[in-house]
């Protein structure tokens, strides 16, 4: 006689959702200080090039996609874990919005009108 597997226990919904909702938070607010950002340069005077904008349109939508891609990989994953990709995705993005804002204050006059 074999013995039977034993069930998997899959973890509530709820926990899922909060666990994301709060990481995406983290995730919502480096948008909105990117969105912040681009509205500030384009509504100055000179407004923004073509550069301006790609690099400050990338620093909206790339903790878009990084929560989508963080989400995805961690999601079927135990709660450990699943935090710990959400937190590694929410490094890189910080990474990157770091790396904005250095060049923005540092090189600005370049992504000018």
């Amino acid at each position: 006689m074999t013995a039977l597997p034993a069930p998997v226990r899959r973890r509530p919904v709820w926990v899922t959702v909060a666990t994301s909702g709060a990481f995406g938070l983290f995730y919502a607010y480096v948008v909105w200080n990117a969105v912040t950002l681009l509205v500030a340069q384009a509504s100055g005077p000179l407004g923004l090039n073509a550069l301006g904008w790609a690099v400050l349109g990338f620093a909206i939508v790339f903790p878009i996609l990084a929560f989508g891609v963080a989400f995805a990989v961690g999601y079927r994953r135990s709660l450990g874990s699943f935090a710990l990709v959400m937190l590694v995705g929410l490094a890189v993005v910080a990474v990157l919005w770091v790396n904005v804002l250095a060049y923005a204050y540092t090189y600005g006059a370049q992504l000018l009108g």
